[in-house]
Parts: structure tokens; sequence; C-alpha cells
């Protein structure tokens, strides 16, 4: 991350509370929702151990602001927000860039988004480890990234693949198993 101080927010949304740290560079981490400020503070605070509260300004409080509406239901871009990935790799920086192009409503895989970065099916691992490390979900929609067969996938968010089908869900995309095309009449 970028060597500035770092700063953090906790806020209230429809989703529950929610925290956001940023640098001078940007932002930094981004906490999703939890039950209490209190346990989204602890999250946030494991991965930025040296960040104070801050009062966000300029883009950090539009930032803040997005957030709220995208959990009210609101189709948001987040891709217009500046953030700090300074302490990730090269290739980790091309996978987040190119999953930042996945709008609202709309879904990839681990694979077609290795596919794009012009790398081989193998890479799709990699994409997975790099949505399972991202320091800015939802800002970098790892929500939207699928596994093959546009299964759920993991989602090492608070509420794991149950948050992630909400966040869909909020978005209008459901997942998994379609409903039977005949159903039992139940005797």
């Amino acid at each position: 991350m970028g060597q500035s101080a770092q700063h953090y927010l906790i806020f209230e949304t429809a989703g529950g509370y929610c925290g956001i740290a940023w640098s001078e560079a940007g932002i930094t981490r981004f906490q999703l929702p939890t039950h209490s400020a209190e346990a989204t503070e602890r999250n946030l605070l494991r991965r930025v151990p040296e960040a104070v509260p801050g009062t966000p300004c300029g883009e950090i409080d539009e930032a803040v602001a997005a957030v709220k509406r995208y959990f009210a239901g609101e189709a948001v871009d987040f891709s217009r927000f500046t953030l700090d990935l300074g302490d990730q790799d090269d290739f980790f920086r091309r996978i987040y860039d190119t999953a930042r192009q996945v709008g609202w409503g709309e879904t990839t895989t681990y694979g077609a988004l290795a596919r794009q970065l012009g790398a081989g099916p193998e890479a799709a691992r990699d994409v997975g480890q790099a949505m399972a490390k991202n320091p800015v979900a939802l800002l970098i929609p790892c929500h939207r990234v699928l596994a093959a067969g546009g299964k759920v996938g993991g989602f090492s968010a608070p509420g794991g693949s149950t948050a992630k089908i909400r966040m869909l869900e909020l978005e209008g995309v459901h997942v998994g198993s379609p409903p039977p095309a005949q159903q039992s009449f139940g005797f």
C-alpha cells in the first residue's frame, strides 16, 4: 500500500456496517457489511492495523455514498474510484483491472477473466486467488466472478458464498440450480 498514513471509517448501510480505509493515493481496503460496527472495525483493522479513524472528503466521501446507494439497491459503478493497490503484484493488478470492468448485474467466470488477460485455463486458479485476496471487495467486484458453469464458487468475505449470492441477487442475478421444470404433487 502507499507509504502515506491510512485512515478509516465505519459506516452503516442497508446491508449492515461497512468499513473503508484510504491513503493519500486512494482506497486501500474495503470491508463488506457485518452485523455490527464493532465487528466491521475489528475485521478492517486486522488488515490495516496502522489505520486511524478519519473523516472522508472528496472521492472517499463519494465512495461511501455510492456504497450506501449500492446496498439500498441502486445500480452503482465503482470503477471510477481511485484504488491504492501498491502492495499487489502486477498480475493481480491486471486481474483486478479486468474484474472492475464487470458491471452491475453482469457476471463472468475465473476462466473467462484469465482468457481476457491472454492467459491459459491454468490461470483461472490465479484469478481465484486474486479474488480471494481482494483488498477492496465490491469496489473490485469479486462477487461477480463465478466458478465454471456459473456456479457460485468461493467467497472469503464475511458470510461466505451466502453473502455473494445476496449481493448478486441485489443486482438481479440469480445463481444456483434453476427451479425444476416439472414439480411433483408431493404425495
